[in-house]
């Protein structure tokens, strides 16, 4: 049957071309003739191949395009960019840490100030061994090569390893180039009086902000403004000797220099402490006061505090009580109740009263502290004996209203105005709300409280002829440039007359003279005004006077006839009885003597008074 040539769809199989053979078992080869080569594009018309060519080019030209644009941008366009970024991160800005400025004592004594140290660092990314680094360490910082190890092995980019490194030491770390082992300020303040004058210069915290007495209330002058260092690093975290190194140096603080004399604080402090060691004393303030200008040239309680282990110290210590701890001071507020009736006309020095050993007070008796058929006393002696009932009697005539507008002209119920944080306000209540017997019990120094130093400024205020000043305690402010800017002087108020208050003067002398309460308040070879208190403490587990004990005080001035220095000493005694005039009085002339010694006053050169303490109404 001849061969029939059929379409595609004319049967199940093709008619083969007659140039197709078979070869063995194999498939089908395709033979061409010699020296052609088989292509894609064959059977592709001219049109259709020129097509292909064109869209081929296009696509090339876009890709190159595409990456010559790319290569101007990050050259041209952000190559300043990224090599600013580049150097960005090889760049690390460092706190240059400003030292702290000094206080100083009245004559330039050092009371706190800042060293440089430094604090070691690392970066454990960066330490190569971190064991042998340790060993390197072990001996200059004192730390322990495990514990140094571990650090040094850590995941974090930031460890401490030692902290307020001495100068000399933080050299030698240095120079052993360890990468990834670094320095940073880390100043160290310290106080070289140790627990001396501690409660008025306070302290610092672990950031080297104050956080107590003139630390926290000068903070913003003794702080300073710190600086800051640039630096161009290498991979090992030290800086590159030939890269980026800019500086803008710290502004060092600003010294704070004080009212107080070291000499003379040493001497309270100490005379404090043999106070509160006499078995019965748990607390013992005091605090000195410079007549004419009401400086503060001591101030201390017992127990004190060391501003450089304050950490280690009871936080309950921490404070100041001369100016924060209040409580009721008894019989040395009688001077204001006196100044008050001899102001108001009521009473002379030497005007008698004829006074009994009890007065009733609404539902309550107020008794003297020793019974007594009445006796006729002058005023000057209700005032040297410590009479309660005299003391009322002249209330009495000055009138609630009155003696509650000279308590608070003294600063009784008010904050003294003093540079130091942390002053209570004392309490006075108003007289429209004063009960029977509580009238009767604040002219006798109950019923009302106040602080060592708001006591120290009411007899300051008698001593400066009437005039009442502000205590302070800052002398000056002396900047990095060395300019000094004196504090600011204490308001001046007059309160009682010149007459008046030479009156109580000479009636507060008795009181340290024969037939007195204070004779142990006595200086030899100067005459003394003072007054003694004892009152009644709060129990603070009942609530009331009951098993409380009793404050006792003393406050006072010296010389009596041309007053310098005025003392105020306050003693808590929860399980004694003993009166201000036995305790009190003694601390008092301790201090008042070394005051005067220091200062090199001139010994009174008059002789005391005789005083008339009884006479006939």
């Amino acid at each position: 049957m001849p061969n029939s040539v059929r379409g595609p769809g004319d049967g199940p199989r093709a008619a083969r071309p007659s140039s197709a053979v078979r070869g063995g078992t194999g498939p089908f080869v395709s033979r061409r003739a010699p020296g052609t080569r088989h292509s894609r594009g064959a059977g592709l018309s001219v049109e259709q191949r020129g097509r292909r060519n064109r869209w081929g080019l296009a696509f090339l030209i876009t890709l190159l395009v595409l990456v010559v644009g790319r290569l101007v941008v990050l050259q041209g366009i952000d190559g300043a960019a990224y090599a600013s970024a580049a150097e960005q991160d090889r760049l690390r800005n460092y706190t240059i840490a400003a030292l702290r400025g000094q206080v100083l004592d009245r004559d330039g004594h050092p009371l706190a100030y800042t060293v440089d140290a430094s604090r070691v660092v690392a970066d454990p990314t960066v330490v190569r061994d971190p064991k042998r680094a340790a060993l390197a360490l072990t001996t200059l910082l004192d730390v322990p090569v495990p514990e140094l190890t571990e650090k040094l092995s850590g995941e974090g980019r930031y460890v401490e390893l030692a902290s307020q490194v001495p100068p000399e030491t933080a050299k030698l770390v240095e120079e052993l180039e360890i990468p990834g082992v670094l320095l940073r300020d880390d100043p160290v303040r310290l106080y070289p009086s140790g627990a001396v004058g501690g409660q008025v210069v306070g302290f610092v915290g672990t950031d080297g902000t104050g956080l107590a007495g003139i630390e926290q209330a000068f903070e913003e002058q003794l702080s300073g403004t710190d600086g800051q260092r640039t630096v161009e690093v290498g991979s090992g975290g030290n800086p590159i000797p030939s890269g980026i190194d800019e500086s803008t140096p710290a502004t060092d603080g600003d010294d704070v220099t004080l009212t107080l004399d070291q000499d003379l604080q040493f001497v309270t402090d100490s005379r404090l402490g043999e106070a509160c060691a006499d078995g019965a004393t748990t607390r013992a303030s005091a605090v000195v006061l410079d007549v004419r200008t009401a400086q503060v040239v001591a101030m201390g309680s017992c127990p004190g505090y060391d501003p450089g282990a304050y950490r280690s110290t009871d936080p309950e210590l921490l404070g100041n009580p001369v100016l924060s701890d209040v409580f009721e001071p008894g019989s040395v507020m009688k001077a204001v109740t006196l100044a008050a009736a001899v102001e108001e006309g009521r009473a002379t020095p030497d005007r008698v009263l004829s006074v009994d050993g009890s007065i009733d007070a609404g539902d309550r008796v107020v008794r003297d502290a020793h019974d007594h058929e009445p006796i006729d006393w002058t005023v000057t002696g209700i005032l040297a004996k410590s009479s309660n009932v005299g003391t009322i009697m002249l209330a009495r005539e000055v009138g609630d209203r009155k003696l509650e507008e000279y308590l608070r002209a003294f600063g009784v119920g008010e904050t003294t105005g003093i540079e130091l944080p942390g002053e209570s306000r004392g309490i006075l209540e108003s007289s429209a709300d004063w009960t029977a017997s509580r009238a009767a019990n604040i002219p006798i120094g109950q019923g009302v409280s106040v602080t060592t130093l708001q006591m120290a400024s009411i007899y300051q205020t008698i001593a400066n002829d009437g005039v009442r000043v502000e205590p302070r305690i800052v002398r000056s402010v002396t900047s990095a440039d060395g300019t000094v800017t004196p504090a600011p002087e204490g308001e001046r108020t007059r309160v009682i007359s010149e007459s008046t208050a030479d009156d109580l003067a000479y009636m507060l002398e008795a009181v340290v003279g024969p037939g007195g309460t204070a004779p142990l308040g006595q200086v030899e070879g100067f005459r003394v005004a003072g007054k003694t208190g004892t009152a009644q403490r709060a129990n603070p587990e009942t609530g009331g006077y009951a098993g409380g004990g009793y404050v006792t005080t003393f406050v006072g001035f010296a010389p009596a006839d041309d007053p310098q220095y005025v003392v105020a000493v306050e003693l808590e005694r929860p399980t004694s009885n003993a009166e201000g005039g036995q305790v009190a009085a003694p601390v008092f002339a301790d201090i008042m003597r070394a005051a005067l010694t220091a200062d090199g006053v001139v010994p009174s050169g008059t002789a005391r008074p005789e005083f008339a303490l009884t006479g006939t109404p």
